[in-house]
């Protein structure tokens, strides 16, 4: 393949040299950069394994990032002009990328084999070696039974079923133990419901509906159709190999404290709930509470967060974009224009991509290939930062046939295409590529067409959590844009926006401010007053659900101009001065409110006495209280009369004289 050595000079920084067997003849000079302190990229991932081998030989191996050139650069039809993405390519490896944490998982092999025939048996009697075994048949035909009972086989039709590898819990119905007297098939005594089994794997023949959403992603869930011998020989190979302690990647990282679920028992944001396949995720009061044990790690609830609460771990958001930072600075140092970056994950994206490099055309020049975890995980930030720093358009690689739903992702896409075309960029810069052909792939990004790019691209550095990200990333790119505007509105349920306030109507209750999770709504402690901040709005619903007053409404909208503005004062008034001691409590509006929905309208308020209690009313709590003790009323019940007690007995007595 060819190399533009200046084009690599510029983008990487320094001079060039170059080897012609890194991994042969010439390992010796990989030795040689190991010895220094500084970290290493290299440009190919064939001899992978070997060069870690040597890295770790000489306590390096944190040091040495890879990047493939040769697939996705190299090999293609337009390798001459690839100089620039090949720069881009090497920069962004050299960015480091944290590590994720894991959680523990063990299996001791107990294994429940779901069926309903003899495919359940014959699968127990092989895997009997290697698992504890037990059959479970759901209404079973005519099946025979064992010469020797190696292994329990019960009957049964599993109502519910929950957990994970090492943990799964089974509720079972129509439960029943086979009669020891059984000749010719296998009979059951009397059925009882309710019972309850425990196992490490479950392993599924039955052929019907799988036991749990998103099923090829539950963790120790094996499932294949009986009638298919090659899925059952899969499912056999699987589950004799799940025996052990594992750690499985943390995906998520989530903070409660952040969370914009649930405020007094009202709901609020559930858009991580709508899109997590696996039922990960559940309601833990205030806020929402994400199993990592059964997390898949599709990302979505991290893509569709808007507060940040929900955090994608591989790597955090931050770290993804300072990746792209370096790549498109060094696209651009090198020459590059027109960049066109293709997000792809490692299991179907990248194999189809050394396709292409390997037996067609290759990518083009302009298209700087990133892999991720799951294209599934990528928010709106990721596409905002990549067009402030310069990119002409983006496209995500996916399967025909999806693994995780990408419904959320189209969302997450539609957002990101309304803010560019809003913006000047073009439209149709954002798409997803859902295929599993090579060809298919390659005939897509030939025929795309580039949108406008910055008028000056952004170098802001990415730095702290989602909200913050979100925030900065669409400033940026707002100020970047070829025609910027003020304001876009957006479609209903946008995680992004304003709000309308009936103003006249607001009593400054300030229940708003109570429920608002993210601190958009805050009042002050010297003064009655509302004030709202609309780049921390998440458009939840809390204040508009628990105003008593009904006077605040959603407004999707990115106000670019209101994100750069101070909070704003929505109302603010003198606060009531109680008539009694002067001290100031409440506001004008909602004591005068109170007082003029009570006067002459309800018994407790009209006449002589009802006057008194509209006084106590423009008390403070201090006062009030005084004022009822002094005047021998409860300002809010009825007058009862007084209890007679023994000296009012006496008292009647003397003044009435003595019995006749």
């Amino acid at each position: 393949m060819p190399l533009d050595t200046a084009s690599l000079e510029k983008g990487c920084g320094g001079r060039l040299t170059t080897a012609d067997q890194l991994c042969g003849r010439e390992l010796d000079r990989f030795r040689q950069a190991l010895t220094g302190s500084s970290p290493i990229t290299v440009s190919c991932t064939l001899q992978a394994p070997l060069f870690d081998e040597v890295a770790e030989e000489m306590g390096a191996e944190g040091r040495v990032a890879y990047a493939k050139i040769r697939e996705t650069a190299g090999w293609s039809s337009e390798a001459a002009r690839s100089g620039p993405k090949m720069a881009a390519l090497l920069a962004a490896a050299a960015e480091p990328l944290p590590t994720a944490g894991t959680v523990p998982m063990e299996s001791r092999g107990v294994a429940l084999i779901y069926g309903r025939d003899e495919v359940a048996v014959e699968v127990g009697k092989r895997l009997a070696e290697h698992l504890d075994v037990t059959v479970l048949l759901s209404r079973p035909g005519a099946v025979a039974p064992l010469h020797r009972n190696e292994f329990p086989i019960l009957k049964g039709t599993v109502r519910s079923a929950k957990g994970h590898l090492g943990a799964f819990e089974l509720r079972i119905d129509d439960y029943a133990l086979p009669a020891p007297s059984s000749r010719t098939q296998l009979d059951f005594g009397v059925p009882r419901d309710g019972a309850t089994s425990t196992c490490d794997l479950v392993i599924d023949f039955t052929g019907g509906t799988p036991l749990f959403p998103a099923h090829e992603l539950r963790s120790g869930y094996l499932r294949a159709d009986p009638r298919d011998p090659v899925a059952v020989e899969r499912a056999v190979t699987a589950a004799s190999h799940l025996v052990g302690e594992y750690d499985k990647t943390r995906f998520v990282e989530f903070r409660a404290e952040l969370c914009a679920h649930s405020r007094s028992r009202i709901t609020g944001c559930t858009r991580c709930l709508d899109v997590c396949p696996t039922g990960a995720i559940a309601s833990a009061g205030d806020s929402v509470a994400i199993d990592p044990y059964i997390c898949a790690g599709c990302g979505s609830c991290a893509a569709v967060c808007p507060t940040g609460a929900a955090g994608y771990a591989l790597p955090p958001s931050d770290a993804l974009m300072r990746r792209l930072r370096s790549l498109m600075r060094a696209y651009r140092a090198a020459g590059g224009t027109e960049a066109v970056v293709l997000f792809h994950d490692g299991e179907h994206g990248e194999p189809l991509i050394d396709a292409l490099g390997r037996y067609g055309e290759g990518l083009p020049a302009n298209v700087l290939p990133v892999r991720v975890n799951e294209v599934t995980q990528l928010g709106p930030e990721v596409f905002a930062a990549l067009f402030a720093y310069g990119a002409a358009g983006v496209r995500l690689l996916a399967r025909a046939r999806p693994k995780h739903d990408l419904d959320a992702l189209h969302r997450t896409i539609a957002l990101s295409e309304t803010l560019a075309e809003a913006l000047g960029y073009g439209s149709g810069l954002v798409a997803a590529i859902e295929t599993d052909d090579p060809d298919a792939l390659g005939a897509a990004l030939r025929n795309l067409t580039p949108g406008r790019t910055a008028v000056t691209a952004a170098g802001f550095v990415p730095d702290g959590g989602k909200r913050e990200m979100l925030r900065l990333a669409f400033r940026e790119m707002h100020a970047a844009a070829p025609v910027p505007v003020d304001a876009v509105p957006l479609a209903a349920g946008a995680p992004f926006g304003g709000l309308n306030f009936r103003v006249d109507d607001c009593t400054l209750c300030l229940s708003c401010v109570g429920a608002c999770p993210t601190h958009a709504l805050t009042d002050s402690t010297d003064r009655p007053l509302l004030a709202f901040e609309e780049s921390l709005c998440v458009q939840c619903g809390l204040c508009a659900a628990t105003c008593p007053e009904n006077v605040i409404d959603l407004k999707p909208q990115i106000d670019f101009v209101a994100w750069a503005a101070p909070r704003r004062i929505v109302k603010e008034e003198e606060p009531f001065a109680c008539i009694a001691c002067a001290k100031p409590f409440g506001t004008r509006a909602s004591i005068e409110r109170v007082i003029d929905k009570l006067r002459d309208r309800h018994w407790m308020f009209t006449g002589e006495a009802g006057e008194a209690r509209i006084r106590s009313l423009m008390m403070c709590d201090d006062c009030r209280v005084e004022a009822a003790l002094n005047q021998g009323f409860d300002p809010h019940a009825p007058e009862r009369a007084k209890p007679r007690t023994t000296e009012d007995y006496f008292r009647e007595r003397e003044t009435s004289g003595p019995a006749s």
